[in-house]
């Protein structure tokens, strides 16, 4: 009674499915691979020195090579039980080890002594111990920088829309060089007759929008007679002014320095 009773208070060593286990089964196979001893993830055998280097507080401008050579045998050994494929590099940095604990222990050449200038065995691997906790520094730094899809996501939005084209303006200095380009025409095509002429600025209005009616547009210099007079181009000028003053028709250009061209408002609207 006291043999179930003790059986029945213990705590069970495992739950499985919900049901809880007091007993080690007799016939529980366990593979060798089942359980594994990982240890920490190094990089290559600097990792692994600089690890050693820093968890027992050594410095690293002063290695003791003896203390730091037995330190990482010990992590060999371990990785040669289970790993052995992986810990070639790792045997490669053993035997530099040795050879510079080796080096260290053997006196120093007669002409070095004399000279002073004495080359330490450990100079060329502190170098390389520097140089790689310098970039794995900077790699730890670049890490904690925000990265797409680990610390944000990236959202696309597509949005359908039809860029406007807009027109540039008209200037006072583009109609002043057309101005000047059709008086330069009209001065080509000038008589030496002298007669009085009476030209009305609403007749021309007329004749400006006719022209527009026959035509979607009309380029600005296509509006004056190639033989007009200086006069014609005058009053010509004058009915387009008004007429854009009115807002019956619209100078618009395509493009700076294009061509400026005139449309009938009214035409365009009533259609």
């Amino acid at each position: 009674m006291n043999l179930v009773t003790e059986n029945i208070d213990s705590p069970p060593i495992a739950t499985i499915c919900g049901a809880p286990l007091t007993e080690i089964p007799q016939d529980l196979y366990i593979p060798p691979d089942a359980l594994e001893v990982f240890l920490d993830t190094f990089q290559g055998p600097l990792d692994l020195l600089l690890y050693l280097i820093r968890k027992h507080n050594l410095d690293i401008l002063d290695i003791p090579m003896a203390e730091l050579t037995q330190q990482y045998m010990t992590y060999v050994e371990m990785m040669r039980a289970d790993q052995l494929e992986l810990a070639a590099e790792y045997l490669l940095m053993t035997a530099l080890l040795i050879e510079i604990k080796s080096r260290m222990l053997l006196p120093s050449p007669k002409a070095v002594t004399e000279s002073g200038d004495e080359h330490d065995p450990r100079a060329e691997l502190v170098r390389r111990l520097l140089e790689y906790e310098q970039m794995k520094k900077a790699a730890l730094r670049i890490n904690e920088l925000p990265l797409a899809e680990r610390d944000f996501a990236i959202i696309q939005v597509w949005i359908e829309q039809q860029a406007a084209v807009h027109l540039p303006a008209i200037q006072m200095d583009d109609l002043r060089n057309a101005w000047v380009a059709i008086l330069t025409r009209a001065k080509a095509n000038r008589h030496h007759q002298i007669k009085r002429e009476l030209l009305s600025v609403r007749a021309y209005m007329s004749q400006v929008l006719r022209t527009l009616r026959e035509r979607k547009q009309v380029a600005f210099h296509e509006l004056f007679s190639s033989d007009a007079t200086a006069a014609e181009v005058v009053v010509t000028f004058l009915a387009i002014l008004e007429l854009t003053k009115e807002a019956l028709v619209d100078i618009s250009q395509t493009h700076a320095f294009g061509v400026i061209y005139v449309r009938n408002i009214v035409q365009t609207e009533s259609a």
